[in-house]
């Protein structure tokens, strides 16, 4: 099978797109984005806010030009650009997987020292065409990690695999959460 194929057959199978918000999605307040307006593929937009993310008392990264990665159901997920991460912390880890919009991902750990987070941040440094703002950025999970976008600390979106934040402007529901295996 084409890998053309293989990407088709993965697209083809969503049926949320952005077009119309669901009866069951939280309708958004003045301030508020709900993740049913974003669309698939993701839209990725240049954040200017302050990203900061710790582990423990050890900065990590710190910007204002992080990517927000915007798709349906999802939280976004914050890639930061690699300039802003603390340099000689990132160290690859073992795996890969595929996004059918974002293309081939890699995994990483956090080291510092004896410390080692494992398997703790991806990135898509050959991303498919539509996601080249991603190349030179890294995502991190922010379940073990303190995130904070503007100040305010973000929680993880739900489910083991997702890696997107939440912050304090997004209403759902959010892909991840138990019965939105087929959002």
């Amino acid at each position: 099978m084409k890998t053309n194929s293989i990407l088709d057959t993965a697209r083809s199978h969503w049926h949320w797109r952005g077009q119309a918000r669901p009866a069951f999605a939280v309708p958004p307040r003045p301030g508020q984005e709900s993740v049913w307006d974003y669309p698939r593929p993701p839209r990725l937009e240049i954040d200017p806010r302050e990203v900061v993310i710790r582990w423990g008392g050890l900065e990590v990264a710190r910007s204002t030009r992080a990517i927000r990665a915007l798709e349906t159901a999802h939280p976004p997920s914050f890639y930061i650009p690699l300039d802003d991460i603390a340099p000689g912390l990132l160290v690859p880890a073992e795996g890969t997987s595929l996004c059918e919009w974002k293309g081939p991902a890699r995994y990483w750990s956090l080291v510092d020292g004896e410390r080692r987070l494992a398997k703790v941040a991806w990135s898509y440094p050959r991303p498919l065409p539509g996601s080249e703002l991603l190349g030179d950025g890294v995502a991190f999970y922010c379940h073990v990690l303190d995130c904070s976008v503007a100040g305010a600390r973000v929680t993880p979106q739900p489910g083991g695999f997702y890696g997107g934040w939440i912050t304090p402007e997004l209403v759902g529901p959010f892909k991840g959460e138990a019965g939105s295996e087929g959002w």
